[in-house]
């Protein structure tokens, strides 16, 4: 599983938001009215305070500059300029739900919070919010953002999303052995979950990815 360098990233889009900024001739607070933001927010965007802008303000900047909203978000290796309508078959807007347990299973809540931009390359269907600590061990914190593939299936030591009882999803390494299902932490101050034939256990998807919290 993949780690995406947050600060880098951030210092790039403080970088490319200013740049765009520049290019009007207008100071932060004009420019933050252009788009019906908060002065004070985007200042912080500009400074790389605050790790991500809505995905309303991102589509907006974008499609007034006709810039791919990947570069503006600071990916590396993506074309800057390219018509709006063609932008968006370079890059994948994931829904972001409802926080995941990374401790014991909390009610899985399919709230849409938001959407994560990426290039198409991040072959990844939703991203889930981590809560709790059970994952440290695997550099997954709480509040961190994880980007899952939806399948049925994983092997075996894999980090997963898995669904218990139709309600409670958590976020564990998976095994499957001698017609059993074990949950495991990365964190010693938490059992392992143990499940037979007879519990409701059912894979959601792989996580193949995370972004750590700016800290």
């Amino acid at each position: 599983m993949k780690n995406i360098n947050v600060n880098e990233i951030l210092v790039r889009a403080a970088k490319r938001l200013k740049e765009l900024r520049d290019a009007t001739g207008v100071n932060q607070k004009e420019f933050a009215e252009m788009f019906g933001a908060n002065n004070t927010t985007y200042n912080r965007y500009e400074s790389g305070d605050i790790k991500s802008m809505p995905a309303d303000l991102i589509e907006s900047i974008s499609k007034r500059f006709d810039i791919n909203p990947a570069w503006l978000i600071g990916f590396e290796n993506v074309d800057k300029y390219m018509i709006y309508e063609k932008a968006y078959q370079n890059v994948r807007r994931l829904p972001v739900l409802g926080k995941i347990a990374a401790g014991i299973p909390i009610l899985a809540q399919e709230d849409l919070l938001d959407y994560e931009y990426v290039p198409e390359c991040f072959k990844a269907d939703f991203c889930l919010k981590v809560q709790g600590d059970s994952m440290i061990g695997a550099r997954i914190l709480d509040g961190d953002l994880v980007y899952i593939k939806q399948q049925p299936e994983v092997e075996n030591g894999e980090i997963a999303v898995v669904l218990i009882d139709g309600q409670d999803a958590t976020l564990k390494r998976f095994y499957r052995t001698d017609g059993k299902i074990t949950l495991r932490s990365e964190n010693p101050n938490y059992p392992d979950q143990i499940y037979t034939k007879k519990d409701n256990v059912t894979i959601l998807g792989k996580a193949i990815l995370f972004k750590s919290e700016v800290r």
